[in-house]
């Protein structure tokens, strides 16, 4: 979790972007958003230059003409311009001005495709490709395995992914394989998911049940999820025959288990007792 000091770096550097950008078209967000990721990547790599970059004995200016002098000529105006601003500010520690780098350039993707009337689709195609993931131990091994270079499981993700998903997706899930914001792949493409639908000023509720559920069924826990939490609420839905019946529902840190299987269990407690 970014501190209170990183957090007024990463929104001025949101509002000099903003404020650059006004007028940009999806592709160019979305190559921003490239570059920013680029940037992202080198940082992770260079440890010596994230510490530079943080270094609280030199000054704000002092720290963004460094990262100017790198990023000059090679990325746009607007980039180099905001990750300079973000880079002005002050961080609690290192390893925050890559995390906050990382959120910017994801925040940046999910603007191109908010600006491309996708966003609904990128949540969905990501939740979804996550449960695919989760139902095939291979693969799921293979996109979560150290010692598989990161461009062996980007080729692996394009291919699985090519003309079956939005480019914004695709691009989202090989930042998860980078591990998004220190996460394993499977928690990345969680936290991508609710930044998704947070994009779209909706809560995402992970709902499992024995069998899918009809439209109208859907509906009306839609409805009543979105009146106890004020707020449009995104359905996430996984079906799991071993829950016997009833429904489980996870929104944030909140539970409820309804599931038949609970009760079972819970019985069997009881009497053993």
């Amino acid at each position: 979790m970014a501190s209170s000091v990183s957090q007024q770096a990463y929104n001025s550097a949101v509002e000099k972007l903003a404020a650059g950008t006004g007028s940009a078209t999806a592709a160019q967000l979305a190559t921003i958003a490239d570059e920013i990721l680029s940037v992202a990547v080198l940082l992770r790599a260079q440890p010596g230059l994230r510490r530079a970059l943080t270094d609280p004995s030199r000054a704000g200016t002092e720290r963004a003409e460094l990262l100017r002098s790198l990023l000059a000529g090679k990325l746009s105006e607007a980039t180099v311009d905001t990750l300079t601003t973000l880079v002005s500010g002050r961080f609690s520690k290192p390893s925050e001005l890559l995390d906050v780098t990382e959120r910017l350039g994801a925040e940046v993707l999910l603007r191109s495709s908010e600006k491309a009337g996708t966003l609904a689709d990128v949540e969905d195609e990501l939740f979804r490709f996550g449960q695919i993931v989760g139902g095939n131990a291979e693969l799921a091994v293979t996109l979560s395995d150290p010692g598989a270079t990161t461009s062996r499981r980007v080729k692996l993700v394009e291919d699985l992914l090519k003309g079956k998903a939005q480019p914004v997706t695709v691009r989202l899930v090989e930042v998860a394989l980078e591990g998004f914001l220190g996460r394993t792949f499977d928690s990345s493409l969680t936290r991508l998911v609710e930044l998704t639908a947070a994009k779209r000023d909706r809560e995402v509720a992970y709902v499992t049940v024995a069998k899918p559920l009809s439209d109208a069924d859907e509906q009306a826990l839609a409805d009543k999820l979105s009146g106890l939490y004020d707020r449009p609420v995104s359905l996430k839905i996984d079906v799991d025959p071993s829950i016997i019946g009833g429904v489980a529902v996870r929104i944030g840190s909140d539970l409820y288990d309804g599931t038949i299987v609970r009760r079972l269990n819970a019985a069997r407690q009881a009497i053993a007792r």
